[in-house]
């Protein structure tokens, strides 16, 4: 069984699918292989050469991947999980930094009035990587690249974790033309609670 995520190793599609295929039992039974972009992933999957897709729902490309795969690739699950640690990470040698490289839908992470200008990144794996390239002075990045490399990255802001929902796709439909959700679920619990 193979599972697509967005690359570069290191990403945090590779990191939630990991601990997706884990919580599943399927660590040593699935692999998962890192595509560029999300169109070819799609057609990996489309052509059966990979199984399903993993997908952060605020990436910018899901409402494309949605609707023009909207026969042949289906969404097959859905789930919550948190984000590797984030951070304004700046690199050492850079006294005034003047722009944020930042992956854009992680700007209102943080306060984006302090950088005279921002700098759209694809991937918040490529920020980080870029930091420590020296491509970008200061970026909103993984706390675990700065923690790897304190002569080279300090984090000035810490974030931390986001809980962000995840989409799965495959080639078959699991709806059946009915809601699916969870009536035994954290949030289902929390409304008979709240209700």
């Amino acid at each position: 069984m193979k599972f697509i995520a967005l690359g570069p190793h290191g990403s945090n599609h590779e990191f939630v699918t990991r601990r997706y295929l884990e919580f599943h039992g399927l660590g040593g039974r699935a692999t998962i292989e890192l595509v560029k972009d999300f169109e070819q992933g799609a057609m990996l999957v489309l052509a059966h050469r990979a199984d399903f897709m993993v997908q952060c729902a605020v990436h910018p490309a899901t409402m494309a991947t949605v609707a023009k795969y909207l026969e042949g690739l289906y969404v097959v699950d859905t789930f919550i999980s948190p984000s590797q640690d984030l951070a304004i990470i700046q690199r050492v040698d850079a006294s005034q930094p003047r722009t944020l490289a930042v992956m854009q839908p992680t700007l209102d992470y943080t306060d984006r009035t302090r950088w005279d200008e921002v700098q759209f990144v694809e991937t918040v794996a490529e920020v980080s990587q870029g930091l420590l390239d020296g491509n970008y002075e200061v970026g909103l990045g993984y706390v675990s690249t700065a923690e790897q490399h304190p002569e080279t990255l300090r984090i000035v802001e810490f974030i931390g974790s986001v809980d962000d929902a995840w989409i799965v796709y495959g080639r078959t439909r699991v709806s059946d033309n009915r809601l699916l959700a969870w009536r035994d679920s954290p949030a289902a619990a929390l409304y008979r609670r709240t209700a």
